[in-house]
């Protein structure tokens, strides 16, 4: 092999460090947290305050293990307290506060399947979103609480390509690294060039095979000399040459690589905006990202809408579910 043929690798410098909201408590005892939730549901009236301090400062780790606390010192279920003393959004809302991550995502992905029509936004949110790493704990815990495969589910609910891009999605091995290949992007690029805009109609495989397998680093390189190759965006391509749900995905998985705050922050925005609240939206949205980079899309939800997001919450929704959101946001 001449040197000229060896892929040339390069390792990308090192990307911000999100920045969360909700941190883990330094000081933190358990059964400590538990006592105060026992006060705050004990006797008239719940104290719903209270509630909203202990859980909305406590990383989900410190949330389970308050309910392994509550649960043993007053053989009572914390959970069950919780339903029966909250009520509305509110309670769903910490209700999701209180669920580990792959059982909450596998709970969102059975709705988004079930029931009249597909919401194939939310599969196309939680799948651009999710790391490779968490797929397999969220097939398991959807399994373990459906009797049935994630995969199965997802075929069964749609169709074509967006069906296609979906299972690749759940079952690909995704490259979580950040070493890219010049050699490797400008291959892939071409491939997506001649599969689009230069044969009789598209091949969509090539699509999937390079969105859905294909680092984030890797495909920034690979989204950079496309725009060399064809003198326009991936975006202008994917407009062009897919319609309908299938397009939905891969702008979706584009937007996440170039910057998935900003990609989060619409999705946000949607929730709030129009003719009433998506509070489901709103709930998954602020408790599975809250501990990761709730901080960014914050700040992409103000460039981007010229409103903070607190401002957007306080507009639609009201009372102790309010509080509580805007606390999980940091406000």
């Amino acid at each position: 092999m001449s040197h000229q043929s060896l892929p040339i690798l390069q390792k990308n410098g090192p990307s911000p460090a999100p920045s969360p909201t909700v941190h883990p408590q330094e000081f933190f005892l358990a059964n400590e947290d538990a006592a105060i939730l026992k006060k705050a549901m004990r006797g008239f009236g719940t104290n719903e305050k209270s509630i909203i301090n202990v859980l909305t400062k406590r990383s989900l780790a410190q949330r389970l293990e308050i309910i392994n606390q509550y649960n043993n010192l007053y053989k009572t279920n914390l959970l069950k307290e919780f339903k029966s003393e909250l009520s509305g959004n509110f309670r769903k809302l910490i209700q999701a506060l209180m669920t580990p991550l792959p059982q909450f995502y596998a709970k969102e992905l059975h709705y988004a399947t079930k029931g009249l029509g597909t919401n194939e936004h939310i599969l196309i949110e939680i799948l651009c979103t999710v790391k490779h790493s968490q797929i397999a704990a969220i097939q398991h815990a959807y399994h373990h609480k459906y009797k049935k495969t994630l995969d199965s589910d997802v075929r069964a609910d749609t169709s074509g390509d967006f069906k296609s891009l979906l299972v690749s999605l759940i079952n690909a091995k995704r490259d979580e690294s950040t070493t890219t290949n010049l050699e490797q992007a400008k291959a892939d690029a071409m491939s997506l060039y001649k599969a689009g805009e230069k044969r009789w109609g598209t091949d969509e495989s090539t699509f999937n095979r390079i969105l859905c397998f294909q680092s984030f680093a890797q495909l920034q390189l690979v989204f950079e000399h496309y725009d060399i190759i064809s003198g326009h965006s991936i975006e202008k391509a994917i407009e062009n040459e897919f319609s309908g749900s299938a397009k939905d995905c891969l702008l979706s998985i584009i937007q996440c690589v170039r910057n998935t705050p900003a990609f989060l922050a619409k999705q946000l925005h949607k929730s709030v905006k129009g003719l009433g609240t998506n509070d489901r939206d709103l709930r998954r949205l602020i408790v599975t990202r809250c501990e990761i980079d709730m901080g960014d899309i914050k700040k992409e939800y103000q460039a981007k809408y010229s409103e903070s997001l607190a401002d957007a919450i306080k507009g639609d929704s009201s009372g102790d579910y309010k509080k509580c959101m805007l606390t999980l946001i940091g406000e």
